[in-house]
């Protein structure tokens, strides 16, 4: 299939978090800040929750930057916790809501029991420290515990808190039952969005696990992956780009914005997605505009009134 280069090559970022998740930021201020690093076409995608689309929506149509409301959906499969983004959803979409309600229940109850463990490891009031980090208290998950623990000074970073607590194994570490993938993607294809398989590279699966799920994803309705995103590397890149082109899926891109000190890379930073693949935005009029607003910008002005008259 032909991609028009400039199509192509906007400068879409389709993953990013604010506070109404585990984000640092107010929807607007992502919104913001996407649109003064250049980001030409732009999704808020915050975890199982819809409550910071119509901000994010009206910041990004005040500064002219084109918009597609998102949702990032936790998933269960295989013993990992599997991402599933929606994009171009209806936030109104009853199916979507009451999925994602479902999916929402439990993490209050998964966060005391975090701070019940990460006490006996010997950092005490973990929970109600969590709590002063957390925009929307029906969200409280493992980063809004991160903060807490690098700002009591027990580690330099948010990743040392990962690796040393709340992952697999480590003692702060509580799992949780998800959503069902074809659930997952069947609620998004209800709202009428693209499923799009998020940072696969991020996942503990070997090569046969891996295209197990890729393609257990794409029955289900999934048809976009993420081949350029904050969590991967150039290789990775090139990998994923393989799996797109072997099980005809479309190719997505995103940062995994979270904040100005916690994110790898910043909010419209990635390299472009390579030339060989149909990106997931390629027939959506949002990119149309988007790119049609790159042209006049970059006509002679001269050019720019005669086209206008």
């Amino acid at each position: 299939m032909s991609v028009p280069a400039d199509v192509l090559r906007l400068n879409a970022d389709l993953h990013a978090h604010s506070r109404v998740s585990d984000g640092v930021l107010a929807p607007a201020e992502v919104a913001r800040r996407a649109h003064a690093r250049g980001v030409q076409l732009f999704a808020l995608t915050d975890h199982d929750e819809l409550g910071g689309l119509t901000e994010a929506g009206a910041a990004a149509a005040a500064l002219g930057l084109a918009f597609v409301p998102g949702v990032e959906i936790s998933v269960s499969w295989g013993g990992e916790t599997i991402h599933v983004l929606g994009l171009r959803i209806d936030p109104g979409c009853a199916p979507l809501r009451d999925g994602l309600a479902r999916t929402r229940s439990g993490r209050d109850a998964r966060a005391r029991e975090m701070g019940e463990d990460l006490a006996r490891a010997g950092i005490a009031g973990a929970y109600q420290g969590a709590l002063r980090f957390v925009g929307n208290p029906a969200m409280v998950g493992r980063t809004h515990f991160a903060r807490h623990i690098v700002e009591r000074g027990v580690c330099r970073d948010v990743a040392e808190v990962f690796q040393r607590y709340l992952s697999e194994g480590r003692p702060g570490f509580v799992a949780h039952r998800w959503a069902g993938l074809a659930d997952a993607v069947q609620w998004i294809r209800a709202a009428g969005g693209v499923a799009v398989l998020a940072h696969p590279g991020r996942y503990r699966l070997g090569e046969t696990a891996l295209w197990a799920l890729v393609g257990a994803f794409r029955e289900a309705g999934g048809e976009a992956i993420e081949v350029v995103c904050g969590s991967h590397t150039r290789d990775q890149y090139r990998r994923f780009a393989q799996v797109a082109h072997e099980f005809g899926l479309r190719a997505s891109r995103g940062s995994d914005f979270h904040g100005p000190d916690e994110s790898r890379v910043e909010l419209g930073s990635l390299p472009a997605l390579p030339d060989a693949l149909v990106p997931v935005w390629l027939d959506w009029p949002e990119a149309a505009w988007a790119a049609a607003c790159a042209r006049s910008a970059r006509a002679p002005s001269g050019a720019t009134t005669a086209a206008r008259a």
